[in-house]
Order: structure tokens, then C-alpha cells, then sequence
């Protein structure tokens, strides 16, 4: 079975090309610079040019494809701004997909979504899980809420470093989750019947605030967090200057983030409903072991140094 994945290069996208190889798929990458791909190629994998903010270059993507994984977004530094990608480019996307008669179109939403529609980008979310049950496509959404991939610069090696970490008053507590255990999730529900035509919350068992986090990070790492609050006021502002600017509005919407509000509580049922995840890794698990792995080099590193000043030259 033939496998077209959008955003391959992306932090949740290269686990799901990997996962699916390593499954037996045939594998095709959607990319707009095909150098940027060459790892997913060593992996095994084809890459075919492609571009979401240029529709006619989708449909000869798809040839002989049997599965569309979407896994992209914009990015906040893309010279492309939330409407030419998450909007436009998805509905053509779709629309290519219905006249290609593809089997499924998995596509990756966010959690609490329909609740925050004032947030751009999560606004089309909602308008692409809408226009996918109205194309007649078989399709699976996955929504999704964060994952511990992104938390390793947000605040470990912030505290590694002793850098200062910034943070908002109110921002709503995330349930993270391992991309890879999001990756075989949805690999593991390419073929089954009971996913089709149907939304999945994926995410982790434990919602955490960013209090939280850090104080985990503390404990592992064995240093203190250097911690400062942005007023909601100035980030505001901030938000509304940037909007002035075409070239920073993706930035200006990722700010918007932090009026997310999450109301979600994850049923004992729907944690049932996605049973390919038999076991998750936790954030303690994936932190401990992330720095458990730093701080072995660095007592190897000063290990290593230390011999070096004890030795002794006979020249």
C-alpha cells in the first residue's frame, strides 16, 4: 500500500514516515525542498516536489497513492501566512484527494479546537475537519494537544544553560504525549475499519501546567529554574504589532496560543476508543531519560578533560 505523507520534515511527520516504513508501507514525501528530505530518503523513502501554496502541483502527488497522511502546518518563521497553508492549501488538497480516489486522509487537528475559534490557526482546524466529512472521503482526525519533543527547548536546556524561562500567567495545561507514540497510533490505524470516518483525541494521560514541568526539570536535572512572567498586556500588544506585518503574522498567531482554554477531560472511554496505543511513555519516563543522557556526557566530558590536565609531557 502506497503512503503519501505532507510535512515529513516536521517533528510528528519523520515518525510517522519512519514508523510506516519500518511497517512495510511504500512510503512518499510531499516536500517543497527536496534537500531539506534527503534523511527521509536515506530512511527510504521517495520524495516528490510538492507545494500546498501552489494547488496545481498537488495532483501529480498523488498518483498511485492509496493513504494521505497530512501531518503539516505552517511554520512561524514560513514567508506563507495560516490561510495560504492550513486554509487554501487544504481544501485543495482534499479536493485533489477526492479525484484521486484516495482510501484515507488522515489529517492532525487540535484539542479543544471548535472551542477556540478566535485563534486563527486552530479556526482552520475546525474549517478543514469540517470540509473533509463533507468531501465523502474516508478520512481519520487525530486531535492532538502538544508534544514532549517541543518541551526539550522550551525549558530543559533553558535550565541546563541557566537561561531565564518566560512564561504566561494563564496559559492552559497541555497533555503531552511522545511523537512516537503518536506516530504508531497512526500508523497502527491505517488499516483498521473501526478508525474510518471517525475523530481520535490523541494525546497523553496527564495534563501538565508549565509550573509543573519546570519543577520536574528541576528535579531531574538537579538545578534551579530561572523563571519570568510576560504580563498578558504585553503580549497582547506585542500580538497586535505584529499582526501590522504580513511577514510576522504566523508569529503573531503563535502568541495567540496563550488564550488557549482547555475544557477537555479525557473519558476513561475515549482513552479505550484509541486502543492502538497499548502503553504510553510519560513526561517523567522521557525527561529522566533525556537528561539522565546529558548528564552522563557531561561527567564523561569532564572526566575526559580532567585526564588531559593530568597528564604529563616529557618534551
Amino acid at each position: 500500500m502506497n503512503v503519501l505523507v505532507i510535512g515529513g520534515t516536521g517533528t510528528l511527520g519523520r515518525q510517522i514516515v519512519k514508523k510506516a516504513l519500518d511497517k512495510g508501507y511504500k512510503v512518499k514525501c510531499l516536500v517543497r525542498n527536496l534537500r531539506r528530505g534527503n534523511f527521509l530518503k536515506e530512511w527510504g523513502a521517495e520524495l516528490i516536489y510538492g507545494d500546498l501554496s501552489i494547488p496545481e502541483t498537488l495532483p501529480p502527488t498523488l498518483k498511485g497513492i492509496n493513504i494521505v497522511i497530512d501531518a503539516s502546518t505552517v511554520r512561524p518563521a514560513d514567508s506563507y501566512n495560516a490561510e495560504t497553508i492550513d486554509g487554501k492549501g487544504k481544501i485543495a488538497l482534499i479536493e485533489a484527494s477526492k479525484l484521486a480516489n484516495i482510501k484515507k486522509f488522515i489529517f492532525f487537528s487540535m484539542l479543544d479546537a471548535s472551542k477556540n475559534k478566535n485563534i486563527p490557526l486552530l479556526d482552520l482546524k475546525v474549517k478543514t475537519e469540517n470540509s473533509l466529512k463533507e468531501s465523502g472521503l474516508n478520512y481519520t482526525v487525530f486531535q492532538c494537544s502538544g508534544f514532549f519533543q517541543g518541551l526539550i527547548n522550551q525549558y530543559a536546556i533553558p535550565i541546563l544553560e541557566k537561561q531565564t524561562i518566560w512564561l504566561l500567567g494563564n496559559s492552559a495545561p497541555v497533555a503531552y504525549l511522545d511523537t512516537l507514540d503518536a506516530a504508531e497510533a497512526v500508523v497502527k490505524s491505517i488499516p483498521d475499519s473501526k478508525a474510518n470516518k471517525k475523530n481520535f483525541i490523541l494525546t497523553g494521560n496527564r495534563f501538565w501546567s508549565s509550573e509543573e514541568i519546570i519543577q520536574l526539570c528541576e528535579r531531574l536535572s538537579g538545578n534551579k529554574a530561572k523563571i519570568s512572567y510576560i504580563p498578558s498586556f504585553t503580549l497582547f500588544f506585542l500580538r497586535k504589532i505584529l499582526r501590522f506585518f504580513e511577514l510576522t503574522w504566523n508569529i503573531a498567531d503563535r502568541l495567540q496560543f496563550s488564550e488557549i482554554t482547555n475544557s477537555t477531560k479525557i473519558s476513561p472511554n475515549q482513552r479505550e476508543e484509541n486502543s492502538w496505543l497499548t502503553e504510553k511513555t510519560t513526561l517523567e519516563q522521557y525527561l529522566q531519560e533525556y537528561f539522565g543522557n546529558i548528564l552522563k556526557k557531561l561527567k564523561e566530558t569532564n572526566y575526559q578533560q580532567s585526564q588531559k590536565n593530568n597528564e604529563i609531557s616529557f618534551l
